[in-house]
């Protein structure tokens, strides 16, 4: 019988201490995760300086309705609302007058 009670207690240490193994890891884990991404940047700032030099839709429309305003008369080509625009435009087409290209 005290050898049953034996094995039952080191069963139970046992598992108690394989869960704490394994939680530990887990946590070392996802700290490790994290000081990664926090410590290795430069993906994410690459990414958010190619969106942020990017214009969307909607400055290339203002920047139609300035040439617009400016010449008289609606532009056939990107190329000429570079000076009514931040960004890169390349993307985007003018077709009837409007912005053609990604979210128009």
């Amino acid at each position: 019988m005290t050898e049953s009670v034996h094995s039952d207690a080191f069963e139970r240490e046992f598992f108690v201490n394989l869960t704490e193994v394994a939680m530990a890891a887990a946590i070392t884990l996802s700290v490790a995760g994290v000081s990664y991404a926090a410590l290795n940047n430069g993906d994410a700032t690459r990414q958010a300086e190619e969106v942020a030099a990017a214009a969307d839709c909607r400055a290339v429309e203002t920047a139609i309705v300035g040439y617009v305003a400016q010449y008289g008369t609606t532009p056939t080509r990107t190329a000429q609302l570079t000076p009514f625009v931040d960004g890169d435009i390349t993307a985007y087409r003018i077709v009837r007058g409007r912005a053609s290209g990604p979210g128009c």
